[in-house]
């Protein structure tokens, strides 16, 4: 036996991000919102990504249930990750899906401009979802989330997260745009245009990132998209690392739903930038 230690995979993190979906006013178009990730994060640094990170330890805070919509339909889980996704998503975008009060209604731009100060506090950890909801007197609409797909960073990989993606009409009035910290640009585009784009070098997308923009192609409105990832049983995704012809390749799940079932995993290296 060997006297060094077999080096185990690191432990994924949760993490949460939204699909943000509009169909253009001029063109009726599906069009999802991405931002560029900082050059200088450590992890797919230069991207461009829909909004989303981690969930926080006060995403899991039992009493935050009683200020979402939805909740009763969602376990402790689940209820997390829809938490973790709402925030992240007013965090980095400025887009919040909550209610106010007694309103049926999603917050409108006024409100969100007022609240926007406690974006900042909300990212660094200082301030606690559970408290921003109860001192704004806010519920977080949950009940506006759809599961779209749910990836596992391959075993490989010196970060790896758990991150399940859902689907969200962008609420009226409500201005998307990224923090000017971890994101530095922005963009409202339809599916096939971001990958052509991408094909033609003018974005850098990871793996699954690119997988599920190309998923939610398939689909020519919000409407549709969202009754799609509603008919769509999600498949979790953990390429698995093979050699084909000589060459290391990632394979993911044919039974998932994308294009494609192989990638080199050299093209997935080069576009995450993680440290271990």
């Amino acid at each position: 036996m060997s006297d060094k230690a077999v080096k185990q995979p690191s432990v994924p993190v949760p993490a949460a991000t939204i699909l943000i979906l509009r169909d253009n006013a001029q063109t009726s178009a599906l069009e999802v919102f991405m931002v560029v990730r900082h050059h200088q994060i450590d992890f797919a640094s230069g991207a461009l990504v829909f909004p989303g990170g981690k969930a926080a330890p006060s995403d899991a805070d039992p009493a935050v249930r009683s200020y979402c919509d939805g909740a009763d339909d969602l376990d402790d889980v689940a209820l997390n990750l829809h938490v973790a996704a709402i925030r992240e998503a007013f965090e980095e975008s400025g887009v919040l899906l909550a209610r106010q009060g007694g309103s049926q209604d999603l917050v409108g731009p006024d409100v969100v401009l007022t609240l926007g100060r406690f974006r900042p506090e909300l990212d660094k950890g200082g301030l606690a979802i559970l408290d921003f909801l109860k001192n704004n007197d806010l519920r977080l609409a949950c009940d506006k989330l759809v599961p779209f797909a749910h990836w596992i960073t391959p075993d490989m990989m010196p970060k790896r997260f758990d991150t399940h993606f859902f689907l969200a009409g962008a609420p009226e009035g409500q201005a998307a745009l990224h923090d000017g910290s971890e994101t530095v640009d922005s963009v409202w585009a339809n599916p096939g245009r971001i990958i052509e784009e991408a094909k033609d070098g003018k974005w850098t997308i990871i793996f699954p990132t690119l997988m599920n923009v190309g998923k939610l192609g398939k689909a020519s409105s919000v409407a549709q998209a969202m009754q799609n990832a509603r008919d769509d049983t999600i498949v979790t995704v953990l390429p698995q690392l093979k050699e084909i012809d000589g060459e290391m390749i990632l394979e993911i799940p044919k039974e998932a739903g994308y294009s494609v079932t192989h990638e080199k995993l050299s093209n997935v290296q080069k576009d995450v930038k993680g440290k271990s």
